[in-house]
């Protein structure tokens, strides 16, 4: 019954959604110890290039038309460069676009991983400007929870799936991002008829960058680790049915510990983050939020004192349940 629930991404969005898409096979770990997180972080990722988030006809002369489209350009699409400039931002591209007067323009174009060139002629739309039917984005922000700290080498992972833009569903390309300390100061509750959300907003003190935006989170490094034991990362023959603790802030900046129930191990060696399923059972936390609500995304999970996993999804029938990707294969 789980398999056919309906689920939906935990992090708090402002410009995108977080989405999964897994590519990544279980491997042994690659640390033996990490530091739980379960602090909330607000990050400020930006696309190498722009991506392409809409294609649209529009007229022109009379007739419906979409240059972009024409062109060969798709929907999640990366463009980096246009006439051998490199495009850093929206208004960069689309100054090229309008100062082309219709002339062609060569885009540098990045798609699954390939490296492409695609030629497009912009045409006027019904304001006179040279248009050529793509909508771009080149950044994004939002809200999520740290799921583990490495002390070695000075870095972290969060959110146990990629960032995906709110419009195409597409993994952003990272070029660079931030993170920032951040503070929640309320909870929407879930409820049957939405999942909610924790409210917060960013320190503007920032602790780390983003070097990786990846199916199974975001990875980094920091300017500091905080003082907390370490514990062994689970492997998967280690993890069982049953009782377990998850760490979230849903109120300030210090995370608390909540009871959980590991429901069933699926896809455990499969190409999934969804590995786990689990049960919200901490009254507290219940009263509190309804259960799962957006932003926990990340949140970490322990069971006998390991890093089990990390939450990723809520079930939106019922949203004391949800997904978890396994922490080893999250480290690796």
């Amino acid at each position: 019954m789980a398999k056919k629930s309906k689920i939906k991404l935990l992090s708090i969005i402002f410009t995108v959604i977080f989405c999964v898409s897994i590519c990544i096979i279980p491997t042994q770990a690659k640390t033996a110890e990490v530091i739980i997180g379960g602090e909330a972080f607000g990050l400020k990722l930006y696309c190498k290039g722009v991506m392409v988030i809409r294609l649209e006809k529009f007229t022109s002369g009379g007739v419906r038309v979409c240059p972009a489209k024409d062109s060969g350009i798709k929907v999640n699409d990366i463009i980096t460069e246009a006439d051998n400039s490199k495009i850093k931002s929206n208004e960069q591209l689309s100054e090229i676009i309008k100062g082309s007067k219709g002339k062609t323009v060569t885009l540098k174009v990045i798609r699954n991983d390939i490296e492409m060139l695609k030629k497009i002629n912009a045409q006027k739309n019904k304001n006179g400007v040279y248009y050529s039917g793509m909508w771009i984005r080149d950044s994004c922000a939002g809200l999520g929870t740290i799921s583990y700290y490495n002390a070695e080498n000075m870095s972290y992972g969060a959110l146990g799936h990629g960032i995906c833009d709110i419009e195409s569903g597409g993994l952003m390309e990272s070029g660079s991002g931030e993170i920032e300390k951040a503070q929640i100061t309320s909870v929407t509750k879930s409820t049957k008829h939405g999942i909610g959300t924790l409210n917060g907003y960013f320190s503007d003190e920032e602790i780390g960058t983003i070097s990786k935006n990846t199916p199974l989170g975001v990875y980094g490094k920091l300017t500091s680790i905080p003082n907390k034991k370490t514990v062994q990362v689970a492997t998967v023959n280690e993890i069982r049915t049953g009782k377990a603790y998850m760490y979230s802030t849903i109120k300030g900046q210090t995370p608390k510990k909540y009871s959980v129930k590991i429901v069933d191990i699926c896809n455990a060696y499969s190409n999934s983050n969804r590995n786990l399923i689990i049960k919200i059972t901490d009254k507290r936390l219940i009263k509190k939020t309804g259960g799962i609500v957006q932003g926990m995304s990340g949140s970490p999970i322990v069971q006998n004192g390991k890093f089990a996993g990390v939450l990723t999804h809520v079930f939106i029938d019922d949203s004391t349940m949800g997904y978890a990707v396994l922490g080893e294969n999250m480290v690796n």
